[in-house]
């Protein structure tokens, strides 16, 4: 689990809060990912996985259940069906008792057993590593498909999840209403040369310390750079 540290920061001058507005200003922009970069240098996926299959099925099963979950599953699943010539053998009934404490469990073993034989099948048994294709891919929607991209080194992408979307609104980084808008007004601000990353970035910050209830910026490392701080501290929401 690779969860953020605090990063101790001098005290300086008082400054007015930076606004809350889109486009944010570079300067801010930088700073952010710069120092979320030097908390979390390395971050990864907390998803367990051994292969581009494995991922892919893993990263489907995540939808509205937590990585905890998941892992959990997945562990006892994949000590059995880690291919999918593997996984068509269990079938979708075999699959089923592994994945029920996952929520939507019956939707995910159809799709999962249905992605599995189109790999196979279609592809030789080997994932197919461009975001067509992918998403072509039962159960494997424009998340999905970025968050294996991104993680495999393959593509830039940002998944806009429901910590992405919170974390960058609250950052004044994107003011869109809908994740797809958000991910294009990401592209739009976020500096090439974090793009790698940001997707994690934003997400563990999301899942550790700008949470959705009671955001800790007392230890936040970005919090004199964030719009939403003093809002959130006067209305008594943040820690």
């Amino acid at each position: 689990m690779i969860k953020p540290v605090t990063l101790k920061r001098k005290a300086g001058p008082k400054r007015p809060p930076p606004a809350l507005r889109w486009p944010p200003d570079e300067d801010r922009v930088e700073a952010i990912f710069e120092r979320l970069a030097a908390v979390m240098p390395d971050p990864k996926t907390e998803l367990t996985f051994s292969s581009p299959y494995t991922l892919v099925v893993a990263v489907a099963l995540s939808a509205q259940a937590t990585d905890v979950s998941v892992n959990k599953a997945t562990a006892k699943l994949f000590a059995v069906a880690d291919t999918p010539a593997k996984m068509l053998a269990l079938g979708e009934e075999g699959l089923i008792p592994f994945i029920a404490s996952i929520g939507l469990f019956r939707g995910k073993a159809r799709n999962v057993i249905a992605l599995s034989r189109i790999v196979l099948e279609r592809h030789g048994g080997a994932v197919p590593l461009n975001r067509a294709d992918l998403q072509a891919l039962p159960g494997v929607g424009r998340k999905t498909a970025s968050v294996v991209l991104n993680e495999l080194g393959i593509e830039a992408a940002i998944a806009v999840d429901t910590h992405v979307f919170r974390v960058s609104h609250r950052l004044g980084l994107a003011n869109a209403g809908t994740p797809d808008k958000v991910e294009a007004q990401l592209f739009r601000v976020v500096p090439e040369h974090w793009l790698p990353k940001a997707h994690h970035w934003l997400i563990l910050h999301g899942r550790y310390t700008c949470t959705a209830r009671k955001p800790k910026c007392g230890g936040c490392v970005i919090s004199d750079v964030c719009p939403s701080r003093a809002g959130l501290m006067a209305a008594g929401e943040a820690a």
